[in-house]
């Protein structure tokens, strides 16, 4: 089991600006770092094999919505992607999707490193190390960004919990489809390779 997730505090009169962000991340690709709307650094261990697995499963069904039912709808991306949310916060969620017109309205500069955006749908995937309690936090985060639709997924116990604005999350326990509503419209999430196996 990887360990839990490590935070760094900086000193007051240390600023971790987006440029020295970056710097560090650049620096450190082995590992996966967050930023909290605090400017404290979050530090996670790369997924395990079981999780990558199961993240490649969830990132390949959205991109081939996207491909095909969604075409030209929006933009998928991985866990390797990060964004600066609103809050000051810089979040990579383990698969998203960001709206055509919102993502093409940022400029080339914006898009090459941490996207100043939320994306529009976020999913999280639950790996043994992770906390149930900080990655309903997470989902909260993302939904005060501007997110419309957030997944936690958890192998962990089964359950899919569906995240709205203005509403109470639903938890689904062993589904065998999910759906992505009108964020997503036509996307049917199969979580069968995902859940289990």
């Amino acid at each position: 089991m990887n360990p839990s997730p490590l935070t760094l505090c900086f000193a007051p009169e240390v600023e971790l600006t987006d440029e020295l962000f970056w710097k560090i991340c650049a620096a450190n690709p082995e590992l996966r770092l967050e930023r909290t709307a605090e400017g404290d650094l979050e530090i996670m261990y790369p997924a395990g094999s079981d999780s990558g697995y199961r993240n490649a499963e969830l990132t390949y069904q959205l991109i081939h919505w996207s491909k095909t039912i969604g075409r030209g709808l929006g933009f998928v991306f991985d866990s390797s992607a990060g964004f600066k949310l609103p809050s000051g916060a810089t979040k990579g969620p383990d698969a998203s999707w960001i709206a055509r017109d919102r993502w093409l309205a940022l400029t080339p500069e914006q898009r090459q490193r941490f996207a100043p955006i939320c994306p529009d749908f976020v999913a999280e995937l639950r790996s043994p190390s992770d906390s149930k309690r900080k990655l309903r936090e997470k989902m909260a985060e993302y939904l005060a960004n501007g997110a419309r639709l957030g997944w936690l997924i958890d192998p962990l116990d089964g359950t899919v919990e569906i995240y709205r604005p203005g509403r109470e999350p639903e938890t689904l326990t062993k589904p065998e489809r999910v759906d992505g509503g009108d964020v997503l419209p036509g996307f049917v999430l199969e979580p069968r390779g995902i859940l289990s196996e």
